[in-house]
């Protein structure tokens, strides 16, 4: 017997493909990006408070060489872009899932012309790449506060120290 894909994999978007898939999600349109490496309560959290912002999701997430180049720490991503975007595009808060190599999302970012924006607390709404245009567009950008002290590097951290004491 066969099984067939979840139906999540339609969610993921290369980039080449992008346009026409953004042309069929309803609007307004949300869209963040990161790394998102080790799926934690934190992120989750972020992405449907996100996602309440509008219609649709758009997530841009860094692929494995942007990650290296981000200095994260030689072993990461943990988890390899491919695995990354169908764990991401399984959430039900996310619409779409993409990717980007570049160091920033700019480029991604004027592909998908969101009428939101949206970071996570660490960053200032004047330091969120895109924020200019987005806003010079009529749109609107977000930096949504943390509710719980998590990360993929406390989890790592955590994880190494146990592995140190055994």
């Amino acid at each position: 017997m066969t099984y067939p894909l979840p139906s999540f994999e339609d969610k993921i978007c290369p980039p080449e493909q992008l346009a026409d898939k953004l042309a069929a999600l309803p609007r307004p349109l949300v869209f963040t990006n990161g790394c998102f490496d080790i799926l934690h309560r934190g992120h989750v959290t972020y992405l449907a408070q996100a996602r309440a912002l509008g219609a649709s999701l758009v997530l841009g997430l860094n692929t494995d060489a942007s990650v290296k180049r981000l200095g994260k720490g030689d072993d990461r991503p943990i988890n390899n872009e491919y695995d990354r975007a169908a764990v991401l595009a399984a959430l039900e808060s996310v619409s779409l899932v993409t990717w980007f190599d570049a160091d920033t999302p700019a480029e991604l970012i004027e592909q998908v012309q969101p009428d939101v924006l949206v970071k996570g607390g660490d960053w200032s709404v004047d330091k969120i790449v895109g924020s200019a245009q987005t806003l010079a567009r009529g749109g609107q950008v977000h930096s949504i506060p943390f509710l719980f002290d998590t990360s993929t590097t406390k989890t790592l951290n955590k994880i190494r120290a146990a592995e140190d004491k055994a």
